[in-house]
This record gives structure tokens, C-alpha cells and sequence, in this order.
């Protein structure tokens, strides 16, 4: 008998997480965006943990639109700057920043800095069937001297994970997804499809 792929809504705006979710969750979940699901809600990430902005996600489009959904939220932990940016990842540098203008605050930060190391951690928060789950990721790595590689997303260019040479943004999308915090998080995702009944 042929296994029935059932739908789950990804609540996430960013193209490259819905594509990275789609290759790693391929043949367990069919991944709907919010487009898809005709949401065009600005979902607010007012918590002040990963967890919290995860699961906020979730249940905003659980509860408003009845669709079991997961959520991701990540940061990147500097040990230098005391684990910033952590939760204010994505706008480390203002409310309308770009992710250069994270980059580029971070690298100003870091200026003149020996210790370098840092970890991205990925929580994702999963609505399925009535009950909530939360999975995590994480990645340990330290922060380029500079800008390397154009491929990726956020932070890519200046993380460098542990046991490599090359940034993320130096990685093909395989090589990345295999490693990466939300890499990490998502196969958790996938084993926990793979293994429900």
C-alpha cells in the first residue's frame, strides 16, 4: 500500500529555509509555505528565547489558520560578544536591517578579536496531531576574519564550522544541510515523520 504523504505548513517567510526544509523533509512531509496556505500575517517573534519564537510561529498558524505547522527559530552565540546576537540574530543590526548589515556590525564587533568561536543553535517547534514537540540543532564553528563564499543565507559567510576550512556560504547546499544547526533539527523532523504513525 502506498504511503500517504501528509501536508504540514512551515511557517516561514525566508525562500531558502523553505527550500532547505523541503530537500531534507522530501518523502516524509509534503512542505506548504504560508503562501500556500494564503498567509500573508506578519508573525511577531516578541519572545525572548528560540523556543519561544518557534513555537509562537506554530501556534499562530495552528490556531488561525488549523493547520498543523512547525517553526524554526535560530541564533548565532558568539562567545566573545557574550552569545550575541543569539535570539536577535536577524536583526542584530536594527528592526529593517539586511542580513550585510548583520554581517558587517558583527565583523566590527569581532574587530581586532582572538577568540572566534562561536555555535548556531536551531530550535524548531512542531504542532502535529494536537500535541507540540520541540527539536533542536546546533553546530559549533567560529567567525571569519572576513566575507567568504556567496552561496547560503544570514550569517553564512562568516561562520566556519568546526573541522572545516570553508564558510557555509562556501558549501554546496548538500555538504551544508548535512552539518548545519538547522540541518540537525530538520533530520530530527524527518525521523520523527518517518517513525509516526
Amino acid at each position: 500500500m502506498e504511503k500517504i504523504i501528509p501536508d504540514i505548513v512551515f511557517a516561514t517567510n525566508n525562500a531558502h529555509k523553505l527550500e532547505e526544509a523541503r530537500a531534507i523533509l522530501k518523502g516524509s512531509v509534503n512542505v506548504l509555505s504560508l503562501a500556500d496556505i494564503n498567509c500573508d500575517d506578519d508573525i511577531p517573534e516578541t519572545a525572548d528565547t528560540l523556543e519561544g519564537n518557534a513555537l509562537i510561529k506554530a501556534r499562530w498558524v495552528k490556531e488561525k489558520y488549523g493547520y498543523d505547522c512547525f517553526a524554526d527559530d535560530t541564533g548565532l552565540m558568539v562567545d566573545a560578544l557574550n552569545s550575541a546576537p543569539g535570539v536577535y540574530s536577524a536583526r542584530f543590526a536594527g528592526d529593517h536591517c539586511s542580513p550585510a548589515d548583520n554581517i558587517a556590525l558583527l565583523l566590527q564587533k569581532m574587530e581586532g578579536e582572538h577568540d572566534r568561536s562561536a555555535r548556531f543553535c536551531t530550535v524548531v517547534a512542531l504542532i502535529w496531531k494536537g500535541r507540540e514537540y520541540l527539536m533542536e540543532g546546533e553546530v559549533k564553528g567560529r567567525i571569519a576574519e572576513g566575507n567568504c563564499g556567496d552561496s547560503g543565507f544570514g550569517y553564512d559567510p562568516v561562520f566556519i564550522p568546526e573541522n572545516s576550512s570553508l564558510s557555509f556560504a562556501e558549501m554546496s547546499p548538500e555538504a551544508k544541510n548535512s552539518i548545519s544547526h538547522r540541518g540537525r533539527a530538520m533530520a530530527k523532523l524527518a525521523r520523527f515523520f518517518d517513525s509516526a504513525e
